[in-house]
């Protein structure tokens, strides 16, 4: 069961904590997950000494993952049928991130009842890391 178009209105959000004090393990884990073993997520020695950063950061889709799951929490399994993101800022080991969903205009496509969402995520100081955009079908 998904959202009802009937309880929402525009200017709604919903949001919740998707990690807590990200670890350099779960960064790491991602990496074999995803097969992306660019070296800025998990060599500190490249990462400070050739990349210039302070240190090892989360990959990008590690933190749209992230989000995506309070989405589906949010609107439900198989509703999207949008979602996009832009990655904005490092996600560092120690982040706590905080994702929110807004709800922005309702509409009617091909007979179904869509819903447009915001997206943001952001870290423990309230630093946008990811922003981006999402649809859903409601009932």
């Amino acid at each position: 069961m998904g959202l009802s178009a009937e309880e929402l209105k525009v200017g709604d959000s919903y949001s919740e904590v998707v990690v807590e004090d990200l670890t350099r393990t779960q960064i790491v884990q991602y990496a074999g997950a995803s097969g992306d073993y660019n070296p800025v997520h998990s060599d500190e020695k490249f990462v400070t000494e050739v990349a210039g950063y302070p240190t090892v950061f989360a990959h990008g889709m590690l933190t749209m993952g992230m989000t995506g799951r309070m989405l589906t929490n949010y609107v439900g399994d198989g509703r999207l049928t949008y979602y996009g993101v832009r990655f904005v800022n490092q996600v560092w080991p120690g982040d706590t991130l905080t994702a929110r969903a807004e709800v922005a205009a309702f509409r009617e496509e091909d007979g179904e009842t869509l819903v447009d969402l915001t997206i943001t995520t952001t870290n423990q100081d309230e630093k946008f890391v990811l922003t981006g955009n999402a649809t859903a079908r409601v009932d």
